[in-house]
């Protein structure tokens, strides 16, 4: 099967971004990709909003930089988002530009010991599981989502060196592969 999408940048405002959603929509594309990029729009809020102004388009975020969000609310976000729009969104989660998450004060010392907690947890609690794990960066007590989804959304992960992309085979659902400032699925 062919799929056609395209990727909205960063730097379109806000304000624009339903004019691009609808433009996608309305010229048969399949996906409509968005990515969190640090000090832009937020790839949930903007994702949430896409969602609502289309009816049959698949969104995706590439990528939620883990090192910024807490794994819990991550997943709150996401189940609540594919239990309003079953089928329709596609998660991917990254270690983040690690300058960018310096200038944020949140740059972990591994970050590929950070994206493997995250993935592991998240894809836990999206499962509907209830997690306990202390791990070196991801702290869960006891943790269960009150709305799982229905069925568990695929969480894809963000690589472009080899170490990335070998952790991506082993606990993500996908990779997003960075080439530049370019995503491809």
């Amino acid at each position: 099967m062919t799929t056609f999408g395209a990727t909205s940048i960063p730097q379109v405002p806000p304000e624009r971004l339903r004019e691009v959603a609808r433009a996608a929509e309305d010229e048969g594309l399949d996906e409509l990709w968005l990515w969190e990029d640090c000090f832009w729009g937020g790839g949930i809020a903007t994702a949430a909003a896409v969602l609502a102004w289309t009816t049959r388009l698949r969104v995706g975020i590439g990528v939620l930089p883990v090192p910024l969000r807490n794994v819990a609310l991550t997943a709150m976000e996401t189940a609540a988002l594919h239990r309003l729009f079953p089928g329709r969104l596609m998660v991917g989660v990254g270690h983040g530009v690690q300058d960018w998450m310096g200038q944020v004060g949140a740059r972990p010392e591994s970050p590929v010991t950070l994206l493997r907690e995250y993935i592991d947890a998240l894809r836990a609690l999206l499962r509907g599981d209830r997690v306990t794990t202390h791990g070196r960066y991801v702290h869960l007590d006891d943790v269960q989502l009150g709305w799982p989804p229905a069925a568990p959304p695929p969480v894809l992960a963000a690589a472009r060196g080899p170490r990335t992309l070998r952790l991506s085979g082993e606990v993500a659902d996908g990779s997003i592969l960075l080439q530049g400032r370019y995503l491809v699925q």
